[in-house]
């Protein structure tokens, strides 16, 4: 396995919903990348992330052939999010 720890840049607005729902603003882009996309990953502020940065890990599984799909889907995701909260 292969693990991966992007950062993630987040929509001050997405921040600030996460934060009115009394999410971290990360946790609450993974669960939301899990439900969309069916992508497992876990957020970087169980990882002591420094504040203000945002991050998730994941571990890298599926097959070779498989990963411009997986890494089309998450970019799909986060082009959606960064557009919905601009």
């Amino acid at each position: 396995a292969l693990y991966a720890f992007p950062s993630i840049d987040l929509p001050k607005k997405y921040i600030a919903e996460a934060e009115k729902k009394g999410q971290v603003a990360d946790a609450m882009y993974c669960m939301s990348l899990l439900e969309e996309t069916g992508i497992v990953c876990v957020p970087g502020s169980g990882f002591g992330q420094e504040e203000g940065t945002y991050h998730f890990r994941t571990t890298i599984l599926p097959s070779e052939d498989d990963m411009p799909q997986v890494i089309e889907s998450i970019s799909r995701f986060h082009k959606k999010i960064l557009k919905q909260y601009k």
